[in-house]
Protein backbone atom coordinates (compact mmCIF):
# COMPACT_ATOMS: atom_id res chain seq x y z
CA UNK A 1 0.00 0.00 0.00
CA UNK A 2 1.69 3.53 -1.08
CA UNK A 3 2.23 5.41 2.00
CA UNK A 4 1.21 9.26 1.48
CA UNK A 5 4.13 11.19 3.14
CA UNK A 6 3.48 14.83 4.29
CA UNK A 7 6.90 16.67 4.95
CA UNK A 8 7.60 18.65 8.28
CA UNK A 9 10.60 20.67 7.63
CA UNK A 10 13.00 21.46 10.69
CA UNK A 11 15.51 23.11 11.81
CA UNK A 12 19.42 21.30 12.27
CA UNK A 13 19.21 21.73 15.34
CA UNK A 14 15.66 19.88 16.15
CA UNK A 15 16.58 17.62 13.16
CA UNK A 16 19.81 16.47 15.07
CA UNK A 17 17.57 15.80 18.22
CA UNK A 18 14.97 13.37 16.70
CA UNK A 19 16.80 10.16 17.30
CA UNK A 20 17.51 11.48 21.36
CA UNK A 21 13.84 12.82 21.50
CA UNK A 22 15.37 16.41 22.13
CA UNK A 23 12.98 17.93 19.23
CA UNK A 24 13.22 21.47 21.48
CA UNK A 25 9.08 22.53 21.37
CA UNK A 26 8.10 20.35 18.71
CA UNK A 27 6.25 17.40 19.84
CA UNK A 28 6.49 14.92 17.15
CA UNK A 29 4.19 12.01 18.88
CA UNK A 30 1.27 15.34 18.07
CA UNK A 31 2.33 15.19 14.74
CA UNK A 32 1.90 11.33 14.62
CA UNK A 33 -1.00 11.43 16.51
CA UNK A 34 -2.28 14.28 14.11
CA UNK A 35 -1.56 12.68 11.02
CA UNK A 36 -2.60 9.26 11.58
CA UNK A 37 -6.22 11.14 11.68
CA UNK A 38 -5.66 11.79 8.28
CA UNK A 39 -4.30 8.80 6.91
CA UNK A 40 -0.91 10.74 6.48
CA UNK A 41 2.56 9.34 7.51
CA UNK A 42 4.78 12.47 8.20
CA UNK A 43 8.22 12.38 7.76
CA UNK A 44 11.04 15.11 9.38
CA UNK A 45 13.18 16.77 6.98
CA UNK A 46 15.65 19.09 6.92
CA UNK A 47 16.69 22.13 4.12
CA UNK A 48 19.71 21.00 3.59
CA UNK A 49 19.29 17.89 2.42
CA UNK A 50 16.39 18.81 -0.31
CA UNK A 51 16.82 19.67 -4.08
CA UNK A 52 14.41 21.59 -6.18
CA UNK A 53 14.68 18.07 -9.02
CA UNK A 54 15.97 15.35 -6.87
CA UNK A 55 13.07 12.74 -6.11
CA UNK A 56 13.77 11.33 -3.44
CA UNK A 57 15.52 12.95 0.39
CA UNK A 58 16.48 11.46 3.79
CA UNK A 59 14.25 11.80 6.32
CA UNK A 60 13.24 10.29 9.85
CA UNK A 61 10.58 8.11 9.89
CA UNK A 62 8.56 6.37 13.04
CA UNK A 63 9.44 2.80 12.73
CA UNK A 64 8.01 0.79 16.26
CA UNK A 65 9.29 3.12 19.36
CA UNK A 66 11.65 5.12 17.58
CA UNK A 67 12.91 7.30 14.22
CA UNK A 68 14.92 6.07 11.19
CA UNK A 69 16.80 7.94 8.87
CA UNK A 70 15.07 6.71 5.78
CA UNK A 71 15.06 7.56 2.06
CA UNK A 72 11.88 8.13 0.55
CA UNK A 73 10.08 10.15 -2.07
CA UNK A 74 9.99 13.54 -1.61
CA UNK A 75 7.10 14.43 0.11
CA UNK A 76 4.30 16.75 -2.31
CA UNK A 77 3.02 18.52 0.86
CA UNK A 78 5.35 19.75 2.85
CA UNK A 79 4.85 21.86 6.30
CA UNK A 80 7.62 24.62 7.21
CA UNK A 81 8.22 24.62 10.74
CA UNK A 82 12.06 25.79 10.29
CA UNK A 83 13.74 29.18 11.06
CA UNK A 84 14.93 30.28 8.18
CA UNK A 85 16.67 33.48 7.85
CA UNK A 86 19.16 33.83 4.81
CA UNK A 87 18.29 35.19 1.48
CA UNK A 88 20.07 31.88 -0.12
CA UNK A 89 17.73 29.84 2.12
CA UNK A 90 14.40 31.84 1.14
CA UNK A 91 15.68 31.29 -2.88
CA UNK A 92 16.04 27.42 -1.98
CA UNK A 93 12.89 27.16 -0.77
CA UNK A 94 11.39 29.18 -3.06
CA UNK A 95 13.02 26.98 -5.89
CA UNK A 96 11.49 23.41 -4.33
CA UNK A 97 8.36 24.92 -4.02
CA UNK A 98 8.33 26.29 -7.64
CA UNK A 99 9.33 22.67 -8.74
CA UNK A 100 6.45 20.27 -7.81
CA UNK A 101 5.77 20.72 -4.50
CA UNK A 102 3.86 22.79 -1.98
CA UNK A 103 5.34 24.24 0.61
CA UNK A 104 2.98 25.82 3.18
CA UNK A 105 4.22 28.64 5.68
CA UNK A 106 6.80 28.24 3.14
CA UNK A 107 8.67 32.05 4.58
CA UNK A 108 7.62 32.66 8.44
CA UNK A 109 10.34 35.33 9.30
CA UNK A 110 8.88 38.71 8.25
CA UNK A 111 9.24 42.08 9.31
CA UNK A 112 7.01 43.52 12.03
CA UNK A 113 6.98 46.71 9.99
CA UNK A 114 6.12 45.16 7.11
CA UNK A 115 3.28 43.40 8.70
CA UNK A 116 2.29 46.36 9.93
CA UNK A 117 1.73 48.18 6.95
CA UNK A 118 -0.51 45.53 5.28
CA UNK A 119 -2.80 45.78 8.24
CA UNK A 120 -3.06 49.28 8.21
CA UNK A 121 -4.01 49.53 4.77
CA UNK A 122 -7.14 47.54 6.15
CA UNK A 123 -9.59 50.42 7.21
CA UNK A 124 -11.24 47.93 9.43
CA UNK A 125 -8.55 46.46 11.23
CA UNK A 126 -6.78 50.11 11.33
CA UNK A 127 -8.60 51.02 14.56
CA UNK A 128 -7.23 48.25 16.17
CA UNK A 129 -3.34 48.83 15.52
CA UNK A 130 -0.67 50.84 17.59
CA UNK A 131 0.49 53.65 15.59
CA UNK A 132 4.04 52.95 14.18
CA UNK A 133 6.77 54.64 12.46
CA UNK A 134 10.42 53.04 11.24
CA UNK A 135 12.99 53.15 14.08
CA UNK A 136 15.06 56.64 13.53
CA UNK A 137 16.43 58.97 16.40
CA UNK A 138 14.17 61.79 14.52
CA UNK A 139 10.50 59.67 14.43
CA UNK A 140 11.42 59.22 18.24
CA UNK A 141 11.48 62.70 18.67
CA UNK A 142 8.67 62.97 17.18
CA UNK A 143 6.50 60.30 18.58
CA UNK A 144 7.74 61.84 21.84
CA UNK A 145 5.50 64.81 21.07
CA UNK A 146 2.51 62.68 20.78
CA UNK A 147 2.66 59.86 23.48
CA UNK A 148 3.66 59.36 27.17
CA UNK A 149 5.17 55.99 25.95
CA UNK A 150 7.04 54.46 23.48
CA UNK A 151 7.80 50.99 22.71
CA UNK A 152 11.13 50.58 20.26
CA UNK A 153 10.72 46.91 18.98
CA UNK A 154 13.01 44.98 16.58
CA UNK A 155 12.25 44.26 13.16
CA UNK A 156 12.74 40.82 13.16
CA UNK A 157 13.12 38.34 16.43
CA UNK A 158 11.19 36.53 18.83
CA UNK A 159 9.86 36.53 22.63
CA UNK A 160 10.06 39.86 23.32
CA UNK A 161 13.88 40.13 23.10
CA UNK A 162 15.18 43.71 22.31
CA UNK A 163 11.97 45.52 23.27
CA UNK A 164 13.21 49.72 24.74
CA UNK A 165 10.65 51.44 26.85
CA UNK A 166 10.41 55.27 27.03
CA UNK A 167 8.13 56.59 29.10
CA UNK A 168 7.08 60.25 29.82
CA UNK A 169 8.12 61.38 33.92
CA UNK A 170 7.19 64.56 35.91
CA UNK A 171 10.57 65.92 34.93
CA UNK A 172 11.30 64.31 31.77
CA UNK A 173 11.55 60.88 30.43
CA UNK A 174 13.13 57.39 31.14
CA UNK A 175 14.55 55.05 29.06
CA UNK A 176 14.57 51.13 30.08
CA UNK A 177 16.50 48.38 28.61
CA UNK A 178 17.48 44.91 29.39
CA UNK A 179 21.03 43.89 30.16
CA UNK A 180 22.22 40.73 31.52
CA UNK A 181 24.20 40.88 34.35
CA UNK A 182 26.07 37.32 35.29
CA UNK A 183 23.79 35.26 33.14
CA UNK A 184 20.69 36.85 33.98
CA UNK A 185 18.53 39.51 32.75
CA UNK A 186 18.00 43.32 34.52
CA UNK A 187 15.95 45.86 33.29
CA UNK A 188 18.25 49.41 33.27
CA UNK A 189 17.03 52.74 33.25
CA UNK A 190 18.60 56.19 32.04
CA UNK A 191 16.34 59.46 32.78
CA UNK A 192 16.66 62.11 30.01
CA UNK A 193 15.27 65.09 29.64
CA UNK A 194 15.85 66.00 25.94
CA UNK A 195 19.08 64.58 24.86
CA UNK A 196 18.21 61.31 23.95
CA UNK A 197 19.93 58.40 25.41
CA UNK A 198 23.82 57.13 23.38
CA UNK A 199 22.75 53.86 24.40
CA UNK A 200 19.41 54.58 22.27
CA UNK A 201 21.20 55.96 19.70
CA UNK A 202 23.66 53.14 19.48
CA UNK A 203 20.96 50.33 19.26
CA UNK A 204 19.19 52.56 16.69
CA UNK A 205 22.13 52.20 14.32
CA UNK A 206 22.64 48.56 14.88
CA UNK A 207 19.52 47.12 13.84
CA UNK A 208 16.17 48.26 12.10
CA UNK A 209 13.68 49.29 14.78
CA UNK A 210 10.26 50.64 15.08
CA UNK A 211 8.59 52.88 16.99
CA UNK A 212 5.06 51.99 18.05
CA UNK A 213 2.43 53.68 20.56
CA UNK A 214 1.66 52.20 24.13
CA UNK A 215 -1.48 50.13 23.61
CA UNK A 216 -3.35 50.80 26.57
CA UNK A 217 -4.22 47.15 27.69
CA UNK A 218 -6.17 45.22 30.43
CA UNK A 219 -4.43 44.16 33.27
CA UNK A 220 -5.13 41.07 35.44
CA UNK A 221 -4.22 41.84 39.14
CA UNK A 222 -2.51 45.14 38.10
CA UNK A 223 -0.08 43.54 35.20
CA UNK A 224 -0.87 43.94 31.48
CA UNK A 225 -2.20 40.82 29.50
CA UNK A 226 -2.59 39.88 26.15
CA UNK A 227 -3.78 36.58 24.27
CA UNK A 228 -1.79 33.83 21.72
CA UNK A 229 -4.40 32.98 19.18
CA UNK A 230 -3.62 30.07 17.24
CA UNK A 231 -5.17 30.19 13.70
CA UNK A 232 -4.86 27.57 11.48
CA UNK A 233 -6.22 26.21 8.45
CA UNK A 234 -7.54 23.13 8.90
CA UNK A 235 -9.11 19.66 6.64
CA UNK A 236 -11.19 22.33 5.39
CA UNK A 237 -9.14 24.32 3.71
CA UNK A 238 -10.39 27.11 5.35
CA UNK A 239 -8.88 29.12 8.27
CA UNK A 240 -9.98 28.61 12.07
CA UNK A 241 -9.30 29.51 15.82
CA UNK A 242 -7.67 26.98 17.04
CA UNK A 243 -7.47 28.46 20.70
CA UNK A 244 -6.14 31.19 23.03
CA UNK A 245 -4.65 31.64 25.46
CA UNK A 246 -3.94 34.48 27.98
CA UNK A 247 -0.36 35.73 28.95
CA UNK A 248 0.24 37.95 31.88
CA UNK A 249 3.35 40.30 32.38
CA UNK A 250 5.19 39.79 35.67
CA UNK A 251 4.73 42.30 37.91
CA UNK A 252 6.27 45.74 37.50
CA UNK A 253 7.13 44.40 33.75
CA UNK A 254 5.56 45.61 30.07
CA UNK A 255 6.49 41.96 28.46
CA UNK A 256 3.91 39.56 28.93
CA UNK A 257 5.77 36.48 26.51
CA UNK A 258 6.78 33.38 28.58
CA UNK A 259 10.10 33.45 27.19
CA UNK A 260 10.71 36.53 29.24
CA UNK A 261 8.65 35.34 32.20
CA UNK A 262 5.19 35.63 31.87
CA UNK A 263 2.41 33.76 32.86
CA UNK A 264 -0.23 31.64 31.23
CA UNK A 265 -3.85 31.86 32.33
CA UNK A 266 -7.45 31.03 30.49
CA UNK A 267 -9.22 34.01 29.07
CA UNK A 268 -12.23 32.76 31.51
CA UNK A 269 -9.95 33.48 34.44
CA UNK A 270 -8.88 36.92 33.35
CA UNK A 271 -11.81 38.32 32.87
CA UNK A 272 -12.76 38.17 36.90
CA UNK A 273 -11.82 41.49 37.23
CA UNK A 274 -14.06 42.54 34.43
CA UNK A 275 -17.87 41.84 34.92
CA UNK A 276 -19.09 44.26 32.37
CA UNK A 277 -17.14 41.78 29.93
CA UNK A 278 -18.58 38.53 29.45
CA UNK A 279 -15.61 35.66 28.04
CA UNK A 280 -17.89 33.78 25.77
CA UNK A 281 -18.38 37.23 23.73
CA UNK A 282 -15.14 38.55 23.83
CA UNK A 283 -13.72 35.08 22.87
CA UNK A 284 -15.80 35.46 19.50
CA UNK A 285 -15.06 38.75 19.21
CA UNK A 286 -11.08 37.98 19.32
CA UNK A 287 -11.47 35.20 16.99
CA UNK A 288 -13.31 37.15 14.33
CA UNK A 289 -10.72 39.70 14.43
CA UNK A 290 -8.37 37.15 14.42
CA UNK A 291 -9.70 35.95 10.89
CA UNK A 292 -10.03 38.93 9.69
CA UNK A 293 -6.39 39.36 10.33
CA UNK A 294 -4.87 36.41 9.01
CA UNK A 295 -7.13 37.09 5.95
CA UNK A 296 -5.82 40.18 5.12
CA UNK A 297 -2.11 39.25 4.97
CA UNK A 298 -2.69 36.04 3.38
CA UNK A 299 -3.97 38.46 0.25
CA UNK A 300 0.39 39.52 0.51
CA UNK A 301 1.91 36.12 1.96
CA UNK A 302 2.04 33.38 -0.27
CA UNK A 303 1.52 29.96 1.07
CA UNK A 304 0.24 31.29 4.99
CA UNK A 305 -1.45 28.69 6.91
CA UNK A 306 -0.26 28.75 10.66
CA UNK A 307 0.09 31.44 12.53
CA UNK A 308 0.34 32.71 16.25
CA UNK A 309 -1.29 36.03 16.84
CA UNK A 310 -0.62 38.27 19.90
CA UNK A 311 -3.42 40.10 20.64
CA UNK A 312 -4.42 42.71 23.46
CA UNK A 313 -7.55 43.70 24.69
CA UNK A 314 -8.80 47.23 26.14
CA UNK A 315 -10.66 47.15 29.78
CA UNK A 316 -13.95 47.98 27.02
CA UNK A 317 -13.33 44.03 25.23
CA UNK A 318 -11.97 46.06 21.93
CA UNK A 319 -9.29 43.65 20.44
CA UNK A 320 -5.67 45.32 19.66
CA UNK A 321 -3.28 43.76 16.89
CA UNK A 322 0.01 43.40 18.56
CA UNK A 323 2.18 41.16 16.25
CA UNK A 324 2.32 38.34 14.43
CA UNK A 325 4.23 34.78 14.89
CA UNK A 326 5.15 32.77 11.45
CA UNK A 327 6.12 30.10 13.22
CA UNK A 328 3.66 29.58 16.72
CA UNK A 329 5.32 27.64 19.26
CA UNK A 330 2.57 26.14 20.37
CA UNK A 331 3.49 25.39 24.15
CA UNK A 332 1.84 28.44 25.98
CA UNK A 333 -1.49 25.89 25.91
CA UNK A 334 0.45 22.82 27.09
CA UNK A 335 1.53 25.42 30.16
CA UNK A 336 -2.09 26.17 31.39
CA UNK A 337 -3.19 22.66 30.20
CA UNK A 338 -5.12 23.05 27.53
CA UNK A 339 -4.72 19.74 25.85
CA UNK A 340 -7.30 19.54 23.43
CA UNK A 341 -6.07 22.93 21.87
CA UNK A 342 -2.84 22.19 21.99
CA UNK A 343 -3.01 18.70 20.06
CA UNK A 344 -5.13 20.71 17.57
CA UNK A 345 -2.39 23.05 17.11
CA UNK A 346 -0.54 20.39 15.49
CA UNK A 347 -3.51 18.13 14.24
CA UNK A 348 -4.69 21.09 11.98
CA UNK A 349 -1.87 21.52 9.89
CA UNK A 350 -1.77 17.92 9.06
CA UNK A 351 -5.14 18.42 7.52
CA UNK A 352 -4.36 21.44 5.70
CA UNK A 353 -1.47 18.84 4.02
CA UNK A 354 -4.63 16.22 3.44
CA UNK A 355 -6.82 18.94 2.08
CA UNK A 356 -3.79 19.98 -0.62
CA UNK A 357 -3.12 16.46 -1.16
CA UNK A 358 -6.38 15.61 -2.20
CA UNK A 359 -6.61 18.67 -4.47
CA UNK A 360 -3.18 17.67 -6.24
CA UNK A 361 -5.10 14.11 -6.74
CA UNK A 362 -8.11 15.71 -8.66
CA UNK A 363 -6.07 17.71 -10.92
CA UNK A 364 -4.06 14.55 -12.03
Amino acid sequence: MKVSYVGILLNQSMYRGITTGRTETEVLAFYEEGARMYGLKPCYICLDDLRAHQATVPAFVKKGNGYRRVRIPVPRIIHNRALLFSTREKEKLNRIAEARFIVFNRWNRYSKLYIHSLLWADPEIRPHLAYTVSGTAENVRLMMKSYNTLFIKPNSGSIGAGIMRITRTDKGWKFSYAVRVKGRKRWKSILFTDTLPGHLLKKLTARKYHIQEALSLATYRGNPFDLRVSVQKDASGDWQVTGMVGKVAPAGRFLSNVGQGGKVHKLADLLDEYPNLKAKVVERDIGEFALRVVRRLEESIPGLADVGLDIGLTKEGLPLFIECNGRDQRYAFRNVRMLKEWKATYANPMGYAKYLLDKLKTKG
